[in-house]
């Protein structure tokens, strides 16, 4: 396995080498500071403080450099801009092919500049990361938060190339105006759209573009979603991804998504209609936990085999669930008719067993390009939040009873009606239209080196952008690089092959992230799947009334991540506004309970906005920090980290649907409270692991 380290003297420019990060000299101080700890004769501080100053002159030597450079190639410019000048008064061909190519030299000489910024962001990141998890400290929050928005920050110059622009920028433009224009000067500003045919061009930009791949928005929002991102080192020229581009393919993306979507609707279009469905059945109100509920039972395993499935092809599990969806809302709309609670759950199984989430997630992490993936990752995130919100919405608005033959078609069943006939539509698109991508015959088999780190710094300064990383550390042992769970497997980098041996690679701090998942993930499903008996019983709320109150909680996800992956990631740490909305969902659930008679309907909507919006605060910050943290391990495979989180938020909907179901024994009176206490008490506890767990790294 080749480290960072080994890779780095290997790419570097050797006239520049003096000028690097000195990768060597830090990792080797890490480890002196490891013993000097463990000895006693340093403190903390100390090292915190030693440690900052070591890599803030680091870094002023890199920008230095940039600057010096910069400040050349402005000067070089300055003099083909001249040059070029006199050449529009008296044209002559020889000349302009002369300074097209001295533009070209100039061009190659901004990426060597380009590639050394990004071998020594990526270098400053590897140094952070190792750093953090020596001492177990988030060293690496604190440091980019004190030196990123300094009005003298030079990590700006690094991180976001200040400077660089303007010189990509001149040399584009003029390569653009001397390129077969045959007098015509034709800007880059005038047609933005036209195509850079200039292969120094076209290098430059893929170059930038790995600079600037991303806004905070966008990460915040892949994250969120839990799809590695990868990232290769950079090399001498541009290396564009051929074999990704290859397997990439724009319309099996959209169906993607499109699936994703269906998928969501599918879960919340039967909620405001489930208790009213399950009395026409002759069961309680109450059942509709277990109707609701049992799609997520059935998710649990589908989760596993789809997942396994996708390491052999993505066409095929997607036409399986496609007629899986399409077999099991036919059941779901028939046992009106069949008179059979029986039908209508084996139906809604069939409709969990069809859950390909784990397929989508995989094609974007393994197939999309990186220069898109993390737009796609947000694609995803945003077509859950569609989907969401728009299932109680198409519900609302099927309020209709007819007949054809002997078919009934009401409240009740058109939701089935109508999934059935889109899942129908959906296989045709897809069987026309989804193009399997090729596959490396060693991506199944070589050893996996895919770091998690790759999107370690989601909670970056406003504008400061990074490139993601994929590589493993120095070949000397990587065990720096990795959690003490892990040590004990170094000989292996293989992504785990069950979910005991992913389970043995979490660290305490991850356990404690995946209980908030579950907590929130129950509250949510509390709220959202007892909303049709709750308000019914207290408010006499109708069907239309209830799928307008869930559709606009639905549309509350987008713009909550918009603000917060855009704002208050940038103002706080990860951290602070993981504790803080774990504070606000308990006091949602506190505010829920019903101890003042009457219950009104602003305590109860008010009480489920304030905890529904913090859940889902909650969730992007927890699974934003799930995604810097997880093991590489965790990041390919079967068994990966993806596959964890949704198998802890579908056990948690399935237990807080049977929560319903029990607690509708008590009564419909006793069914808000009884379902609120045991959320109180798992968000407390959430909360108290989280203050432990962080108390004892900060």
């Amino acid at each position: 396995m080749v480290g960072f380290g080994k890779k780095l003297k290997e790419r570097c420019i050797e006239e520049w080498q003096g000028y690097y990060i000195n990768y060597k000299l830090m990792k080797k101080k890490v480890k002196q500071y490891t013993h000097q700890i463990d000895v006693g004769s340093l403190d903390r501080r100390h090292v915190l403080k030693d440690f900052s100053r070591m890599l803030d002159n680091q870094i002023e030597k890199i920008v230095l450099f940039i600057m010096e450079q910069q400040g050349l190639l402005a000067s070089r410019l300055e003099k083909l801009r001249e040059w070029h000048e006199s050449l529009r008064d008296q044209p002559d061909i020889s000349q302009m092919t002369d300074l097209r190519e001295a533009y070209r030299a100039a061009g190659q000489d901004l990426l060597k500049l380009l590639f050394f910024v990004e071998m020594n962001a990526i270098g400053i990141r590897k140094i952070l990361k190792k750093f953090d998890k020596r001492f177990g400290y988030r060293f690496t929050d604190y440091y980019v938060k004190t030196r990123a928005d300094h009005p003298y920050s030079q990590l700006q110059q690094v991180f976001k190339h200040v400077g660089l622009e303007a010189v990509v920028g001149a040399i584009s433009r003029n390569l653009h105006e001397l390129q077969n224009n045959q007098g015509s000067y034709l800007s880059i500003y005038d047609q933005p759209v036209l195509p850079l045919q200039d292969p120094v061009v076209d290098s430059i930009k893929a170059a930038v573009d790995r600079l600037t791949r991303s806004t905070n928005f966008l990460k915040f929002m892949g994250q969120h979603a839990l799809i590695m991102q990868e990232e290769e080192l950079p090399t001498s020229r541009d290396e564009a991804t051929d074999d990704e581009d290859g397997r990439y393919h724009f319309m099996s993306l959209l169906l993607n998504l499109a699936n994703t979507f269906l998928y969501m609707v599918n879960t919340y279009i039967v909620v405001p209609t489930a208790d009213d469905y399950s009395m026409s059945l002759g069961a309680a109100a109450t059942v509709c936990g277990i109707v609701i509920g049992a799609m997520a039972v059935a998710q649990l395993f589908s989760s596993v085999y789809f997942s396994a499935w996708s390491n052999k092809s993505y066409f095929k599990p997607l036409i399986f669930s496609s007629i899986v969806l399409f077999v099991g809302n036919l059941l779901y709309a028939l046992a009106y008719d069949f008179n059979s609670i029986s039908v209508l759950l084996i139906g809604r199984l069939f409709c969990g067993f069809g859950s390909a989430r784990a397929v989508n997630r995989r094609y974007i992490s393994d197939c999309v390009p990186l220069k898109i993936r993390m737009q796609a990752s947000a694609g995803f995130v945003s077509a859950s939040a569609l989907g969401m919100a728009c299932g109680p919405a198409l519900a609302g608005l099927l309020q209709t009873k007819f007949k054809i033959y002997k078919l009934t078609f009401n409240q009740d069943t058109l939701p089935g009606w109508v999934m059935a006939v889109a899942w129908l539509i959906y296989l045709v698109w897809l069987v026309v239209s989804f193009r399997e991508p090729a596959r490396d015959v060693e991506e199944n088999h070589t050893t996996e080196e895919t770091n998690s780190e790759a999107v370690q710094n989601g909670n970056l300064e406003k504008g400061l952008k990074q490139p993601l990383l994929i590589t493993a550390e120095e070949t000397e042992k990587d065990e720096d690089e990795l959690d003490e769970s892990e040590e004990s497997l170094l000989h292996s980098r293989k992504p785990a092959n069950s979910i005991a041996s992913a389970y043995r690679l979490l660290t305490p701090s991850v356990k404690v992230q995946l209980l908030i998942y579950f907590m929130l993930k129950y509250a949510m499903e509390i709220l959202l799947a007892e909303s049709s008996v709750v308000t019914s019983y207290y408010f006499g709320w109708s069907t239309s009334s209830v799928a307008t109150f869930l559709a606009c909680l639905g549309l509350t996800v987008l713009p909550v991540n918009i603000i917060v992956g855009s704002y208050i990631s940038n103002m706080f740490e990860d951290r602070q506004i993981l504790l803080v909305s774990e504070i606000v969902v308990c006091v949602g659930i506190l505010l829920s309970f019903h101890v003042v008679v009457p219950y009104s309907v602003p305590q109860y909507v008010c009480s489920g906005l304030v905890m529904f919006v913090a859940a889902e605060v909650l969730e992007g910050v927890n699974l934003s920090l799930l995604s810097r943290v997880m093991s590489s391990r965790l990041s390919r495979g079967t068994y990966n980290g993806g596959l964890l989180s949704t198998e802890a938020g579908t056990i948690a909907r399935v237990i807080a649907d049977a929560t319903i179901t029990a607690a509708g024994y008590l009564g419909q009176g006793m069914l808000l409270n009884a379902t609120l206490l045991p959320s109180l008490v798992i968000c407390v506890a959430s909360i108290v692991a989280t203050c432990f767990t962080y108390n004892s790294l900060y």
